[in-house]
């Protein structure tokens, strides 16, 4: 990667991870202005965090990584000024980023991001947005709320276990199981939260798992799998959590 190149995450999940259940959360209130300077905020966060966890690694390109972070995570600030003079509530949210990001660190530093654990930490960090997006428009810690979360949280746990069945894990036949497993498991979920269309937007990631968990597959089928399952969701979530 050359120094004059924009630095910029490029795992697909990552980017849906960030999106999705924020737009959920917003959607599923009143969406207003403010939503966009938390909203770039949030994309400037997660962008600052890129080259500084690469900078735990050490290497050659430190001191760039670094530049990089301080200045993604300064534009942060600047859009979140008049989101937190309006709603200083919101700064209830960085003990639990924090925590969360601590787990991060941790296992960068011991170089075990991909462990299980750590993706579970990571999906539970970006629920956060939806959380945050979801109050900012007005609802509150009702049953609301926890929809958004949950629902976010079991499709991209989801989507963790598929993914690590078809790379990492895919000779570990335990993991075809428990993408397989997990996937059908979770369709009684919207019906418990009393939501129960919505199980048609956990219909594509069950057939995916069926079909495809602990097969050889190329990353590029992968990642249009992970867009097409995320917006799919999406839509069926802003749909169906209005009924």
């Amino acid at each position: 990667m050359k120094e004059s190149r924009i630095v910029i995450p490029r795992e697909h999940g990552g980017w849906a991870m960030l999106a999705v259940p924020y737009m959920i959360g917003t959607m599923a209130v009143q969406p207003i202005l403010l939503h966009v300077p938390l909203f770039l905020a949030w994309l400037l966060l997660y962008l600052a965090s890129y080259p500084l966890l690469q900078a735990l690694k050490k290497g050659s390109r430190q001191r760039s990584w670094i530049r990089w972070g301080i200045g993604y995570g300064a534009a942060a600030v600047i859009m979140l000024i008049p989101v937190v003079l309006q709603e200083p509530w919101l700064f209830g949210y960085a003990p639990v980023l924090l925590l969360f990001i601590m787990v991060n660190i941790w296992h960068v530093l011991r170089k075990k991001e991909r462990a299980l654990f750590n993706d579970i930490c990571a999906i539970l960090l970006f629920c956060t947005g939806g959380a945050a997006a979801y109050m900012l428009g007005g609802g509150g810690l009702d049953a609301g709320l926890a929809a958004v979360v949950l629902l976010n949280f079991l499709y991209f746990t989801g989507t963790a276990l598929f993914v690590k069945s078809v790379f990492r894990e895919r000779k570990n036949r335990r993991y075809t199981y428990y993408s397989k497993a997990y996937h059908a498991v979770i369709l009684l979920v919207p019906f418990l939260l009393g939501y129960p269309w919505l199980t048609l937007a956990f219909l594509f990631p069950l057939a995916r798992a069926l079909v495809l968990s602990g097969k050889v597959i190329k990353p590029m089928k992968v990642g249009i799998l992970e867009i097409a399952g995320a917006v799919q969701f999406l839509v069926l979530a802003i749909i169906f959590l209005h009924m």
